[in-house]
């Protein structure tokens, strides 16, 4: 039994290895882009989280300091292989970008005064643009398929904060996290209250 347990470990450690090795070297845009991969893979493909799980697994790559695509594959590999399946993702997520940026600085001049690298990289950033909106409607989406109007309405408020007010991204996840833990804080009194 014991074995068998040890096996499917290790088959779970070579996916996420592979899975992640695959994410990280073929996304471009950052943290976000590759989050929503992470969920289409482990969430939808694999199965071996749900979705919701996954929505809270971003915010608390979001909320923790680094990068996101990091923060996020340490939390998807803790979850499902402790601290090997933490080890196992940050490796294969943190290799791609060291080696390509390795090679980059070595032809940095030819690089810089490339034309086609300059074009390559504008078509680039229109494609991230794009993957980051998918990014949003999918996040999105999920919170409003949920009912919670005290989640849709943070969101709401969230989204007018950045966009309309300008108030500085980090105030409004402070603010967000105080409004969590409050919210945490009356459910669990509420429920002690009222056991039925």
């Amino acid at each position: 039994m014991e074995e068998k347990e040890r096996e499917k470990r290790g088959v779970v450690l070579r996916k996420l290895f592979v899975s992640a090795l695959y994410l990280s070297a073929f996304t471009f845009g950052g943290g976000y882009v590759i989050v929503t991969l992470m969920k289409k893979k482990f969430a939808d493909e694999y199965h071996w989280i749900g979705e919701e799980e996954m929505l809270d697994l971003v915010a608390i790559a979001q909320s923790a300091p680094g990068a996101v695509a990091v923060n996020g594959a340490v939390a998807v590999g803790y979850k499902l292989a402790g601290i090997a399946g933490a080890i196992t993702a940050i490796a294969a997520t943190v290799i791609p970008p060291f080696v390509i940026i390795s090679l980059i600085s070595i032809c940095y001049d030819a690089f810089r005064s490339s034309q086609a690298v300059s074009w390559m990289l504008e078509g680039m950033q229109a494609g991230v643009g794009a993957v980051i909106a998918a990014v949003v409607y999918e996040m999105a989406r999920g919170i409003v398929h949920g009912r919670n109007w005290i989640s849709i309405g943070i969101m709401a408020a969230s989204f007018l904060a950045a966009c309309v007010f300008g108030i500085p991204v980090t105030v409004i996840v402070l603010v967000c996290i105080a409004v969590g833990i409050a919210r945490t804080f009356l459910e669990k009194r509420r429920k002690t209250e009222c056991p039925f």
